[in-house]
Order: structure tokens, then sequence, then C-alpha cells
């Protein structure tokens, strides 16, 4: 780049050119047309590292709906059974609250991670990503070869070539996307079930094989087709770091300092000497976005911190016998100030709240009660007065979360000398992760019940005397003045 065209520094230590290329998205031309990304098949160390997370969480995603823990699935989330299990544990509507809770400490974890590491989720664990650039991007390089393959393909006629290598493709990736919701099916009814759907098949459960027929239709549209414009038009995550990084965030930045000015490599050339930077404006860290994006201009939406450009950038600097790292994991001070990473106290901190908060949400899956007991008087109902003893009838509802059967009494705990009566015995059979509803009787002496109505407090223990819950109801007796 010759000095007329040098960029100018932003505040923020970023490269603005003299296209306004913030005013438009990567992957469309100036009439709002969409513009295909071909990246070049990206190599080297980061790519690598990527491989191995992306397989480890690809063998995790289809593997969790056949793991069971006690009989239960591991994870399921069934919103039309109002079932749903985490980590083996069942949760009920009731339990909603922890899960409402869980859900802030997560987006407040999310603003934390952000805040420090940026969109590293995004490059690395994100679904979309795994999926577009591990599975469907890597079948597309297996049959029509690399970037500039496929754009040959792309521009040329409609031949016998053409036909088969893109049928071929679209075919896989239909199968695919058949594949990924069955597994995503298999999260929300279990895997037993959706094994039953198949085997009735379509006619027996015509608007279950509608349902799965619209999300594969969904998913293939997203992958064939939608790809990256998910993560620069539909991801609301790219807008949401533009708010929390700041200049200690880490990020994938070019160094601006050290590459410009760009200029093309000329063997044997003292660079510095003749007022270049170490960019030898390749554009191979173009040529391998995702994203079709220019990380030379600085931050951007569009930029998903897969790391590709880093490689590409690597692997030219070694070739050409300059330092490594001209395109890095580094924040804008690192960049401005030539410093080397250090973890910051303030990254020290946020590091030690997303522990905390990880705990925390522990806690609130696991510190949730074994049962949870009510007893409610039938409507209508009043007392009766037998014996000198006042009996109130209640409908009790048990819901035993664990995972085992489980033997409760129950016996009132305010005011003292009542006595509970339970039809079929004093004892109650509790089956697992079920709900059972029954009646009891309460009664108290006649001389001990003063007014109409009154507060009683009503236990359930097991058989090893620890109280499992309470619930504070009424007790009716007869009206009596007060002088």
């Amino acid at each position: 780049m010759s000095n007329s065209n040098k960029p100018d520094i932003g505040g923020q230590g970023q490269i603005i050119e003299a296209e306004t290329f913030r005013d438009s998205v990567g992957t469309m031309d100036n009439t709002g047309k969409r513009k295909w990304v071909f990246p070049r098949k990206p190599k080297g160390k980061y790519t690598n590292y990527r491989n191995i997370v992306s397989v480890i969480l690809l063998i995790i995603l289809f593997a969790i709906p056949f793991i069971k823990i006690n009989g239960n699935p591991f994870l399921m989330i069934n919103i039309i059974d109002r079932q749903f299990f985490i980590i083996g544990q069942p949760f009920y509507p009731q339990d909603f609250f922890i899960l409402a809770l869980g859900a802030i400490a997560s987006l407040v974890f999310i603003i934390l991670f952000t805040v420090v590491f940026g969109r590293i989720f995004c490059g690395w664990i994100c679904p979309q990503t795994i999926f577009l650039e591990m599975i469907f991007r890597k079948i597309e390089y297996a049959i029509e070869g690399d970037r500039n393959k496929q754009i040959r393909l792309d521009q040329q006629p409609w031949n016998s070539e053409k036909i088969w290598k893109r049928g071929l493709k679209w075919s896989i990736f239909l199968l695919i996307s058949l594949i990924i919701t069955h597994f995503m099916f298999m999260y929300i009814v279990g895997y037993e079930e959706v094994f039953r759907i198949m085997k009735e098949g379509p006619f027996a459960r015509p608007t279950n094989f509608l349902v799965m027929i619209m999300f594969t239709a969904a998913f293939y549209f997203v992958f064939a087709w939608f790809r990256e414009q998910v993560c620069t038009l539909v991801c609301p995550y790219g807008r949401l770091q533009g708010v929390l990084i700041d200049k200690e965030t880490i990020n994938v930045f070019y160094d601006y300092q050290r590459g410009e000015n760009r200029s093309k490599w000329r063997k044997g050339e003292d660079r510095s000497a003749a007022g270049k930077g170490d960019c030898i404006d390749c554009h191979q860290c173009v040529v391998v976005c995702p994203t079709g994006i220019d990380i030379r201009n600085g931050q951007q939406l569009e930029c998903i911190n897969c790391t590709a450009c880093i490689d590409a950038c690597d692997e030219v600097m070694e070739k050409v016998g300059l330092p490594k790292g001209l395109i890095r994991y580094a924040s804008i001070n690192q960049i401005e100030k030539k410093e080397s990473f250090k973890f910051t106290n303030r990254m020290k901190a946020s590091t030690v709240i997303l522990a905390l908060l990880m705990v925390f949400l522990g806690f609130l899956l696991n510190n949730r009660g074994t049962m949870e007991a009510k007893f409610l008087k039938p409507p209508g109902s009043t007392f009766f007065v037998r014996d000198g003893q006042i009996t109130n009838t209640y409908n009790y509802t048990f819901l035993n979360k664990s995972n085992k059967t489980m033997t409760v009494t129950i016996k009132v705990l305010e005011p003292k000398n009542g006595a509970v009566s339970i039809s079929g015995g004093n004892k109650i059979v509790l089956k697992r992760d079920a709900m059972q509803k029954g009646t009891i009787n309460v009664s108290f002496p006649e001389k001990q019940i003063t007014h109409s109505k009154e507060n009683v407090t009503i236990g359930v223990y097991d058989m090893n005397g620890e109280l499992l819950d309470s619930f504070q109801t009424y007790f009716e007796g007869p009206f009596k003045f007060q002088f």
C-alpha cells in the first residue's frame, strides 16, 4: 500500500480504510445482493486445535441422548409433556424459578466472558460454527475441492461434472441435516421415543414426521445456503460484543503498528529501511476468512474469532522469514503499547467471578430438595367434632424429586398435640420422579382450638426422621365468643 493510501488509525487502534467498509456487510455488495464466500481451506496450529475441540464436542453432543443417570436421561427438555431432566435430575414447573436464576447467572457469565475473552465462543464452541466449518465445509472441500476449484465450478455451466458434484454434496447435506434433526428430537422426547416414531413410520405419526421434515429443511437451508449470514444478520452476539469489548479484551487482531505500510514482498529487501511494514499484502487472511472480511480493517461484527486468518498469516510469515504473530490473539492495548500478553488483575477478578457463577449454577441445580408437599382443604369442606376431637380433612400432593422410591410419614409441627390419620396406614410410599395424591385427617383436642381458623404447619418425614418438606395451611374450628 502506498503512503497516499495509508489507512488512518482509529481511536481504538483499528484500521479505518478510505472505503467505508463498516457501512456494509462483507457478504453483500452495494446493491444488497449476496456475495457467496469461498474460503480457502484453513490449516495450521489453531486449526488443529479447533479440530480437536470440535471432535470432542460433537462426540459429547451425539452421545448425551443415550446417557442415563439412575434411569433418567442426562439431558432432556420436553416442553410439551413438561418433562425436564438436567444431569439426570428431574425438574418440574415448580422448579422454574431455579432455571430462571440459572438463566440470569448464565447471562452474567456470557457478559463477563465476552468482556475478557471476546468472541472466542463463536469460533470454537458455537454449534453453528462447528457444524458449518467442521462438517459441512469439510464435505464441500472433499467433493468440490479448495477455494479456486469451488469458484471455477460455480462459474461453469451445468455440465455433468457440476451436476454430479453438486448433487452429491446436496444429498449428503440433506442426510446430515436429517441426522441432526433426529438427535435434536432425542433431546426433547428421548432416544427411545425417536426410535419408536421411526419404526412406526410416517403414516402412524404424521404430525411428528411433518415436524421432522420442517426442521430438516431448516437445518439444510442454514448450512447449505444461509451459512455465515446467521452470524452476520441473525445472531445478536456479534452486535453485543461491540458494546462489551474494550481495550483490554482479548480478540483476534491485526498488528497494524507492525504491519503498516503494506507492500508486496521482494526477496532480500530491507523492508524497515524502505519504510514498509511486515504485511506483504498477500490477502491470504482475507481468502481464508469464512465470513469474507479483511481482518486488517480492525474489529468487525462479522469476525467470529475462528483463527483461520492467524494460521494463514503465520504460514506466510514463516515462508518469507518474518516473525509470526502479525495477526494474533491480543488486546488493543497490547497492539498499541507493544506489550506481551499479561493476565491482568481485571482478568483474574473476572475469571474468579466466572468460577463462582459456575459453582452457583451447580448449587442451584443440586440444592432444590428431594420432595415437595402441599396440603389443601377440599373446596366446600368443613370440620367435624367427634369424641372431643376437632377434625379437618386435607388433600395432599407429594412430588418426589429424587431418583429413588421413598417411604414417608406425616406429622403436625405447629400447633402441638395434633394427630394425623392416613387412610390405608400411617406410611406413604412415593415412587421415584412421580407425583402422588391422597387424603389425610388432622385432629386437635377440642379445648385447644380457640379460633374459627388457625394456622397449622404439617411436615413430611422420611423413615430416618429427617424433615423433607413442610407446608403451612389453616385449620377450621367452631366459632367461639371471646370476652
